[in-house]
């Protein structure tokens, strides 16, 4: 025994050693390492045995119990059976004697061992594990430990880790159903006697308000007077020991629910037990009490008292989230509902909106946030379900859920809630697109409702009714989706506005319009309070509360306005003719309000708090355009239905609005408002496309703006959206005209002679051999590339869907920028930032307009490419320029994708040079850089060349397929294709997921489209590796979120010849297996059944991988020498 006490103090002063602050970590290495050897060694489990009932340091236990751990996970097959009986035994015997005094976290990684140990062992070696953990639950002194036997069996043993067989797994899951009618009998049993105990205790409450609570609203929602009256009764108070045993009980219960079915088992009483439970959630008195009485002691337990409604809620949920719900279930299901529309009605009791709020803001967060859980839950799972129940009050249950969501204490449970409104909104239109003839019907079932929300949501984002919260909302830090607090809480907020327009447009909209009318008559009557002063305008308003309601009043015309903006596509379509008055008013009202924005320049007004009002006025002005912007949709059907009747009003509509567009196309205007106006300016052209826009003018005069030499350019975003503007007016065909009444020679003109303007200095680049370029600094020359590269690539673009005329007329106006393109291009090919640029713009020119550069042309063009993308710039643009070198090689494989896509013979010729330069070139460079730059560009071109030169590689006759009754193709360029394929296949053992996928899609989309598995060349030579791979890279666990696509890939591969898989390749493959012996691979093969459906196909592939991870788990742990059987 001395050597186990030496070895003990040995480990103490290790441990304390290990953990002291002093220590280097070179040090704790070496301890570190000599622990590993130790906890190694065979027979080390007797010395932690000892280490565990005589030491007092945690890290000690710690330590002793991770080894054994290790020892039942990864080395139990080797333990002789006689040491495992007397670790089964000595275990749990260490585990009653000492589990009061032990720390909560021994204690628990102990329960968790012995677990481990039942895992392996019961029932077969273990026949009384689960035996012991009821016996320890029903014992009052044990329960508590008992049931945290009972929640680590349920963790560990109903979804296990990899590390056991299938069949093992099947064997647990059925063993502990077979237990579960007894184990929720007996929690059950537990809650209902802490319950039962301490109602009779309690003391009978004096009458409060809530007293008379089982009438009203309760009547309807449950069914019977009893079962109101049940929950009306007090809360009991518990003692710190029920409060614990309730909470394991009830963490145990959501564990179960998790993957138990619904059924039977699953009492009324259990469920109205847990519903008690939920009260102690939404119960504030409690909570007072605690404060009340002072001691810190009963302010944990009011806390507790929370803790146990939000473990309720849990189990709750656990239920709840359950889709697929057996008939006899459904029952439970309402009474479920019934009862927690009580507590939602318990929660929200109270004519003064203060009060609920203040109530809500006494409980537990962490409640709240599972009781909005339940309401999404019922909401998107089960309303269709309950709503045909005419004992359940819809309606009211609505009125609830709208008292819960408008006093809610935070920002997070507000949009909470607003989520359920959406999910709720969302199953009323699908509700009414199915069955059309109910529409009214339900409509007005729930009108008010709906109604209500509306007007209420409209009130949260005005700071008229809401100030104190909104200005809480940051408005400058962005999030992940690139908007801030304060954006993302109006987008939510307008995204149910637009919800409730699509069922109620006419209320909708009436609700919404005069609250717009108001804050623009603030607006527009600010002209009144402008002076001019010596250095401008200034806004004479300069009390502190008149410039605080003025920032009030245009924070909320802003947030109106945009609210007016998303709700511009319920006037256009079927609903044209019978909303189109309202459209008008507002179409009206918009125009009327940029206009008025832009002479007076509110803009560049000076005010009295310019930090403030400024910005205000700016976003509002920009809003406005948003808005009017919004409507381009409406105005372009107004326009088809004008052109018929040739409406003045139209006319005037659009004149107007570029009068208000046009002095905003300026250096001078800040940048939000800019790009606002020349987005409208954008939607004008491209969208409306009335005949008369050219001859406005407002756009002649922006023409001139644009072409002038001498005026200043905008910057970069916004001069882009003016060109394409103004291009776009000359190149889109005019609606509702024949072409003859196009006036095509004149548009013709006129965009030459605008593209010509625009890409001026740019041509002047051009190298000419007559006489010597003017020497001009790089980076001058750099910049006029870049800005005129962007315009003409954004006209591009934007012209490429459009008619053969549009295209034509384009590139006849881009000819000479083209060629100079073309011979600039050899020029910067050491300037991998000008590269980019210029491949831009051509792989642009070759999706949009390589029909019109005609062939000639584009030949040179990939001529001059592949000549230029030599090895050694291939090589210096990926290895040496970092992402821009990168980016240019992808941009050229991205040409080269085009090209090869193209159909007919015309590009056929350059698929040598292009499987070459893919194959001999790029592909060595980049094929061991774990990076997947220029990777997945790569091979979508040898996809794209497979797919689209199929014929290529498989020459197939009519002849030889009715000779052969099968077209068994003749190959040709073989070495070619067989070189692709390899490199597809060397991709799969490569780190990058996205690559994975990709090149298994590819395979997959070329196996259903040209029959690939089936090739006598893929079939003979590469099928077998190919599955080979898959079925390592499963083994392996390296593309573990692939599993299902791998499985499919698998059984498409094998399903070409199942005989030879199961026949050859299957034995061949657990021959060659590692760590596995002779015997297990024999088991393995057996296991795999000779299914040939998909499902059952996927699962034994899934079993394989399984098992066979297993089995060399196990061997890894057997001693050295160990003599398998």
């Amino acid at each position: 025994m001395a050597s186990e006490e030496a070895s003990l103090r040995a480990l103490e002063s290790l441990m304390t050693e290990f953990f002291h602050d002093c220590t280097t970590n070179e040090r704790k290495r070496e301890i570190e390492e000599l622990l590993n050897n130790f906890a190694q060694q065979i027979g080390a489990w007797r010395f932690c045995l000892y280490f565990l009932s005589s030491t007092r340091n945690d890290y000690v236990m710690m330590y002793s119990l991770t080894v054994f751990e290790n020892l039942i996970n990864k080395m139990w097959l080797g333990v002789p059976s006689q040491d495992k009986m007397e670790i089964r035994s000595c275990l749990p015997k260490l585990l009653l004697a000492h589990h009061k005094t032990l720390p909560y976290f021994v204690r628990n990684k102990l329960c968790k061992v012995i677990v481990d140990i039942g895992r392996q062992d019961w029932p077969m070696f273990y026949h009384d594990f689960f035996t012991n953990i009821l016996q320890l639950i029903q014992s009052p002194v044990t329960t508590p430990l008992g049931l945290i036997m009972l929640k680590t069996t349920s963790e560990e043993l109903a979804c296990p880790r990899e590390d056991l067989s299938v069949a093992r797994k099947e064997e647990l899951r059925k063993l502990l159903l077979d237990q579960v009618q007894t184990v929720l009998g007996l929690l059950t049993g537990i809650l209902e006697t802490v319950w039962d105990k301490h109602s009779v205790t309690a003391a009978t409450p004096p009458p409060s308000p809530t007293s008379g609570e089982s009438g009203d609203l309760l009547s309807n929602l449950l069914q019977s007077p009893s079962s109101a009256k049940l929950l009306s009764q007090p809360i009991p108070i518990l003692d710190a020991e029920s409060e614990y045993v309730c909470s394991l009980a009830l963490e145990c219960l959501a564990h179960l629910f998790s993957w138990i079915p619904l059924s039977a088992s699953i009492t009324p009483s259990l469920l109205t037990t847990i519903f008690h439970f939920a009260r102690f959630g939404c119960d504030i008195r409690a909570r007072k009490m605690a404060s009340v009485n002072g001691s810190s002691q009963n302010c944990v337990l009011g806390q507790e008292r929370g803790r146990l409604g939000v473990l309720a809620m849990s189990c709750i949920n656990e239920l709840m989230s359950k889709n697929c719900v057996p008939v006899e279930f459904e029952e439970y299901l309402l009474r479920m509902f019934q009862q927690t529309f009580y507590l939602l009605q318990k929660i929200t009791k109270d004519n003064n909106a203060h009060t609920v709020k203040s109530r809500l803001e006494e409980l537990d967060e962490s409640y709240i946030e599972k009781f909005t859980d339940f309401l999404r839950l019922f909401v998107s799972v089960h309303l269709r379900r309950i709503e045909s129940y005419s004992q359940f009050p819809v309606v009211e249950f609505l009125t609830l859920l709208f008292k819960y969501t408008f006093h809610q204490p935070t920002h997070e449970g507000y949009f909470s809630c607003l989520d359920i409104w959406t999910l709720f909104l969302d199953y009323l239109t699908s509700k009414i697109r199915s069955r059309l003839g109910d529409k009214e019907a339900v409509l007005n079932r729930y009108e008010d409702a709906l109604v209500l929300l509306l007007t209420e949501v409209l009130n949260r984002i005005q700071f008229r009714y809401n100030q104190a919260q909104l200005e809480e909302l940051d408005d400058e830090t962005l999030d992940d989706d690139q908007q801030t607090e304060w954006q993302r809480y109006l987008r939510q907020s307008l995204e149910v506005v637009a919800k409730v327009m699509e069922l109620l447009p006419t209320h909708a909209f009436s609700t919404l319009f005069p609250v717009l009318q108001d804050n623009l008559e603030v607006y527009l009557g600010l002209q009144q309070f402008i002076v001019t002063s010596g250095s401008g305008h200034r806004l004479n308003i300069t009390a502190e509360n008149d410039c605080r309601r003025l920032h009030c009043s245009l924070r909320d015309l802003s947030s109106l306005l945009q609210a007016v903006g998303r709700l511009a596509e319920y006037f256009i379509g079927d609903v044209f003719a019978a909303r189109f008055n309202d459209a008008l008013t507002v179409v009206e009202r918009l125009v009327k309000v940029t206009l008025y924005g832009s002479q007076i320049k509110l803009y560049n007004i000076e005010t009295a708090v310019p930090s403030v009002l400024k910005p205000d006025l700016i976003d509002v002005h920009a809003q406005s355009l948003a808005a009017l912007q919004a409507y381009s949709h409406w105005l372009a059907q107004y326009c088809s239905e004008a052109h018929r009747q040739n409406t003045q009003q139209f006319v005037t509509l659009i004149s107007t609005t570029m009068d208000a567009i046009t002095p905003l196309i300026s250096t001078k205007v800040q940048d939000k408002l800019l790009l606002s106006a020349c987005h409208l300016l954008v939607s004008l052209a491209t969208t409306v496309r009335p005949v008369f826009l050219i001859s406005i003018p407002a756009v002649q005069k922006v023409f001139n703006r644009i072409t002038d030499a001498s005026a200043q350019r905008l910057v970069d975003k916004a001069q882009v959206l003016v060109c394409r503007a103004l291009s776009n007016i000359l190149l889109l065909p005019w609606p509702n005209l024949p072409e003859n009444e196009q006036q095509w020679p004149v548009r013709s003109i006129n965009h030459a002679s605008l593209i010509s303007a625009l890409s001026r200095d740019y041509r002047n680049l051009k190298p000419d051999t007559v006489t010597p370029p003017r020497k001009m600094p790089l980076d001058d020359t750099k910049v006029i590339i870049h800005q005129t590269l962007s315009v003409l690539e954004d006209i591009v673009e934007n012209i490429s869907g459009e008619s053969t005329k549009s295209r034509q007329i384009c590139y006849q106006s881009l000819q000479e920028s083209v060629q100079v393109s073309l011979a600039l291009f050899p020029a910067f090919i050491h300037q991998s930032d000008v590269t980019d640029e210029m491949l831009s713009f051509f792989l642009t020119l070759f999706r949009g307009l390589r029909v019109q550069m005609g062939v000639p042309f584009t030949e040179q063009i990939i001529q001059t490419f592949l000549n230029m993308f030599t090895r050694e710039q291939l090589a210096e643009s990926i290895l040496h320029e970092g992402s821009t070198g990168c980016r240019v090689v992808e941009k050229f494989l991205k040409i080269l994708q085009v090209v090869v896509q193209e159909p007919g013979q015309v590009f056929k010729p350059f698929l040598p040079s292009i499987i070459a330069l893919c194959m001999e070139q790029v592909y060595p460079i980049i094929a061991e850089r774990p990076s997947p730059d220029v990777k997945t560009e790569l091979f979508e071109l040898l996809f794209r060349m497979l797919h689209h030169n199929w014929r290529y590689f498989f020459k197939s006759t009519v002849l030889a397929s009715v000779q052969r009754g099968i077209a068994e193709e003749q190959m040709e360029n073989e070495p070619q294709f067989s070189a692709i394929m390899q490199a597809f296949g060397q991709s799969f053992l490569q780190p990058d997921i996205h690559l994975f996928k990709q090149n298994l899609f590819y395979l997959e989309t070329l196996n259903t489209k040209q029959k690939l598995y089936h090739k006598k060349i893929f079939r003979t030579t590469m099928l077998f590796q190919f599955v080979n791979v898959l079925l390592q890279v499963l083994v392996h666990k390296s593309h573990d979120l692939l599993q299902e696509e791998i499985g499919i890939a698998i059984y498409n591969m094998a399903s070409v010849d199942f005989d030879g898989f199961f026949a050859a390749f299957l034995p061949e493959f657990l021959t060659s297996c590692n760590g596995v012996d002779a015997n297990q691979k024999n088991v393995l093969g057996r296991n795999f059944k000779m299914d040939r459906d998909l499902p059952s196909f996927t699962q034994n592939v899934h079993r394989l991988v399984n098992d066979l991870r297993y089995y060399r788990l196990c061997n890894d742990s057997l001693p050295p020498g160990t003599v398998k059987l």
